[in-house]
């Protein structure tokens, strides 16, 4: 088998990660550590700042199309640390005119006044971790903050001129029925935020809900509450563009967009994961930072951010693109899968074949897409092209 040939780079966003959160939630396998009273936050964007500029001779010369701060809970950090850290981005990495710059949040961390500040810095998008609009669900599921706290959150955004804003919603909570999930849609959809990710609690491995479950729905509640939150969302204009993304019309997240549609991302911080595209080397890189704080600064100013990297094979890129790609309602055009994988599509036809025999996935002469029911059997989908 011929190795992949690229010929073009594709978009590149910044990813940053902030580890800390005040209490980690009991479904959480992201990397983030309970903040003490020891944290340091200029001392971490000293080494965030260090971290880029050992990474920018690989991208020299390309712009960034949209930076994503994550987490961990980003909004424990101060607005004066952003402003500096933002500063020092803006000096080193060439960033599009109109470049994304978004925040995660947790109600629960925001104080009075964050929101202008943070706006004031540049960044121009927020993420808010709002879960469900119910006490007693929120509760359940280990979250610090409550409904009248989001309320607020959802105000002081308002009130800043941050209208554009992402408000994440979970279903299938413990003690959840249809009629709490479709309220907690139409409450959401009633604050008028700019998009909505609208996804299913799952018990991922290595968290203290996969070793102690709680009591979920039935899978016959789950599929009621999803397909009136479906519902709800559409009739309040929220148009579904990826399995579990709703945007108001032109309001679509691109920092998410790019990675869907495998683009590169530079991942700075704390366990951040990246990838990066060599066409002089003809390679795809991904790689990892040192997962502890403590670890990844001292690592970082010592010179030595990278915990590990490796070569993407023909085999990985063809996976990874599917497992993006299709997660878009839109699917995508398949020359995009010739730039991105270095590889000519035909290589695909047995799976695909098979993914249209099953109902799963459509296409035409340039495009491949979904089928409803492939986005509502998603994983069997992509199975096939494992």
């Amino acid at each position: 088998m011929a190795a992949p040939q690229f010929t073009l780079v594709p978009p590149l966003s910044l990813y940053v990660h902030m580890p800390w959160c005040v209490r980690k939630c009991p479904y959480c396998d992201f990397n983030s550590h309970e903040r003490g009273d020891d944290v340091d936050e200029y001392l971490y964007i000293q080494a965030l700042v260090q971290d880029l500029e050992a990474s920018l001779p690989e991208v020299w010369g390309r712009k960034c199309q949209s930076i994503f701060f994550g987490g961990g809970t980003p909004s424990l950090i101060s607005p004066r640390a952003y402003d500096e850290l933002l500063s020092a981005l803006r000096a080193r990495l060439p960033l599009v005119s109109d470049c994304e710059i978004t925040l995660e949040a947790n109600p629960g961390t925001v104080e009075r006044g964050r929101f202008a500040e943070y706006r004031a810095c540049g960044i121009n998008r927020f993420s808010l971790g709002v879960q469900s609009f119910d006490d007693a669900c929120l509760q359940r599921i280990g979250r610090i903050h409550d409904s009248g706290q989001t309320r607020e959150a959802i105000a002081e955004l308002h009130a800043a001129g941050c209208d554009n804003f992402n408000l994440d919603l979970m279903y299938g909570l413990p003690g959840q029925d249809a009629a709490l999930g479709l309220e907690d849609v139409r409450q959401a959809t009633a604050a008028a935020p700019a998009h909505i990710s609208y996804y299913q609690l799952t018990l991922e491995p290595n968290t203290r809900f996969a070793a102690q479950p709680p009591p979920l729905p039935e899978e016959d509640t789950r599929w009621r509450i999803q397909e009136a939150g479906l519902r709800a969302l559409a009739e309040a204009g929220y148009q579904r563009y990826e399995i579990s993304a709703f945007a108001r019309p032109g309001l679509r997240c691109q920092h998410n967009l790019n990675y869907w549609l495998f683009g590169d991302y530079l991942g700075i911080g704390a366990g951040a994961h990246g990838k990066l595209t060599f066409v002089g080397q003809q390679q795809v890189k991904r790689y990892h930072r040192h997962r502890q704080p403590q670890a990844y600064i001292q690592q970082t100013l010592a010179g030595s951010a990278r915990a590990g990297e490796r070569v993407l094979n023909a085999h990985d890129l063809r996976l990874e693109f599917m497992m993006n790609a299709l997660r878009l309602v839109e699917g995508f055009d398949k020359q995009l899968f010739q730039e991105r994988c270095g590889q000519s599509l035909r290589i695909m036809e047995k799976p695909l074949a098979e993914a249209e025999r099953l109902g799963l996935l459509e296409r035409d002469l340039q495009h491949i897409r979904p089928t409803a029911q492939g986005l509502d059997f998603l994983n069997d989908l992509l199975a096939l092209f494992v």
